[in-house]
């Protein structure tokens, strides 16, 4: 299994936003009530565990099916119709299951599987197309969820609590 510098610096930055996002939606789901989570703000936008189902239907289909040469059994549409069935409890764990069995098939890649091209939901991207995908996706609903759970608790979620984020760049 052939890893350059590169890959694995690709593969180690890609796990830790995924594990960053994971204990992000996790504060977020310590804050909300069950009703809360099911809770759409309007008929247009989606519930957070809407946004949680949804998060792991994508992973699963772009890292653990493709990266990972599963059948892909996902049923998109049904993340989206679903008001209720899951606990929140039971929503973060099948997201941290998710996201453990993407890591498992990131891990394993070499420079090779990181480079072929593969169709999923009809575009062709690379191994690394894959998970840039689903890292940017992951962070951009973690992103609603975040928000959702600002505005309903009127709080700061305190993701940066004790890191001091004026520190200035230092250039070579």
């Amino acid at each position: 299994m052939n890893k350059t510098p590169q890959a694995k610096e690709i593969i180690s930055q890609s796990i830790l936003r995924l594990k960053e996002n994971n204990t992000r939606i996790s504060k977020c789901l310590a804050e909300l009530t069950e009703a809360e989570v099911w809770q759409r703000p309007n008929d247009s936008l989606n519930s957070v565990g809407n946004l949680i189902l949804h998060l792991c239907g994508n992973i699963t289909q772009y890292i653990v099916s493709s990266l990972g040469e599963n059948v892909d059994r996902r049923a998109r549409d049904e993340e989206f119709t679903a008001r209720g069935g899951l606990l929140k409890e039971e929503l973060l764990l099948k997201l941290e299951n998710t996201v453990e069995n993407a890591i498992e098939v990131i891990s394993r890649l070499d420079d090779e599987e990181l480079l072929n091209l593969r169709s999923v939901q009809g575009f062709e991207y690379s191994g690394i197309g894959n998970i840039i995908h689903v890292v940017e996706h992951y962070s951009y609903h973690t992103g609603q969820i975040a928000f959702w759970t600002k505005l309903l608790k009127d709080k700061d979620l305190e993701f940066y609590a004790g890191i001091d984020l004026n520190v200035k760049n230092i250039t070579k």
